[in-house]
């Protein structure tokens, strides 16, 4: 079934598929190596996608976020990794073309770099804090010297970290007792990295600590006052169920391809033939075609904006639904392989371990959950 708007964009989406039949054959040793997907990434930037959200006026594709999510969802079927990483850079480069929310000089510096190539994240997360969707204040710091300002804190997650140029990080302004985003340059004095990523799932995300130490702000580049960002809400964070989805899309094609060809001696036929495998092979399509209307339907509607208030708590259900349909879709899809799926040469028990780290991107499930209840409980 198509999801396509229009034939340029399935034309864009064919030609990104090319691209990522490398990143298939380069995953297996990805993972196992604990490594980082550099060659993707670079491939990924010769093939422009890290522009694709870009204005065009700055020498991007202006891509739309459903173009993104379909992109998204190639990338992940390829390689859930790279996918979930280059997602933070281009979704933010989204969400900074559509709200144009900071000082236009920022701004315009912001999509030049990225234009030449820069690559951009943000932190926010902390060991102690967890989630910055949970409200914790941020142990890291800002405090005011003259026009400057002064950074001093250790961020968790920091995914892309190898490759990252730009990194919207988040503190707490002491002198407006709030929590303030600043901008800031991986060459400046005083950023580091620590490789402390050691997950069995998106190995390849790298997504490092972050350590500030003594690090000096421009003014300019407190680009964003506290109570002005909304953690929730936000139209471009679908790159994350398109990704795991497109996990699940891979283990659904994985698990069809062996039902056709793998034919038992106690058979006559392939197993695609036996009632077991075509029930668990139908529950697998009804799930991963449902989960993808919910996916582009909201995203087209967002995209229309179409009451986009009422519209920001179906986000987090898109999230919570898409994720655990994935999960379940890898499940059913280890069902039709068998033991073969836990063999640590097929891409089965990868699918496996990648598609869970979906539960723990935000909004986790209860957040959703507990949203889409007081709609209805205190409408």
């Amino acid at each position: 079934m198509t999801f396509f708007q229009h034939r340029e964009q399935q034309k864009y989406i064919q030609e990104l598929e090319k691209i990522t039949q490398n990143f298939a054959l380069r995953s297996q040793e990805l993972d196992e190596s604990g490594g980082f997907p550099y060659e993707n990434i670079r491939d990924l930037k010769d093939f422009g996608y890290t522009k694709l959200t870009l204005p065009k006026e700055y020498g991007g594709l202006g891509g739309s976020l459903y173009d993104f999510l379909l992109g998204q969802e190639k990338i992940a079927e390829a390689c859930g990794p790279t996918a979930l990483g280059i997602g933070w850079h281009v979704g933010i480069t989204h969400q900074l073309s559509e709200k144009r929310h900071w000082e236009k000089d920022v701004l315009e510096e912001v999509f030049r770099r990225i234009s030449e190539g820069a690559l951009i994240n943000s932190a926010a997360t902390e060991a102690k804090t967890g989630s910055p969707t949970r409200g914790g204040r941020p142990g890291t710091t800002a405090k005011r010297q003259g026009n400057h300002w002064i950074l001093n804190g250790r961020k968790t997650f920091t995914t892309l970290a190898p490759v990252l140029d730009l990194i919207q990080v988040s503190a707490w302004v002491e002198e407006e007792e709030g929590i303030g985003w600043f901008l800031i340059d991986r060459a400046q004095a005083g950023v580091s990295f620590e490789d402390t990523w050691d997950m069995i799932s998106m190995q390849g995300t790298a997504s490092q600590d972050l350590i500030l130490d003594e690090v000096k702000v421009e003014n300019k580049y407190y680009v964003e006052k506290p109570g002005k960002r909304k953690s929730l809400g936000e139209g471009w964070l679908l790159h994350i169920p398109a990704c795991y989805i497109g996990i699940a899309g891979a283990a659904r094609n994985y698990a069809n391809e062996f039902a056709k060809t793998y034919t038992p001696n106690s058979l006559s036929g392939p197993i695609r033939d036996l009632p077991n495998v075509q029930r668990l092979s139908g529950e697998i399509e009804l799930e991963y075609t449902q989960a993808r209307h919910f996916l582009y339907s909201v995203a087209e509607k967002w995209e229309n904006q179409m009451n986009r208030p009422h519209l920001a708590r179906e986000l987090g259900a898109v999230k919570t639904a898409v994720t655990n349909s994935a999960i379940r879709i890898v499940d059913k899809a280890m069902r039709i392989v068998g033991a073969k799926s836990l063999q640590r040469s097929s891409p089965m028990q990868r699918y496996y371990r990648d598609v869970r780290a979906g539960l723990h991107n935000p909004p986790m499930d209860d957040t959703a959950l507990s949203i889409l209840a007081k709609t209805v409980l205190y409408d």
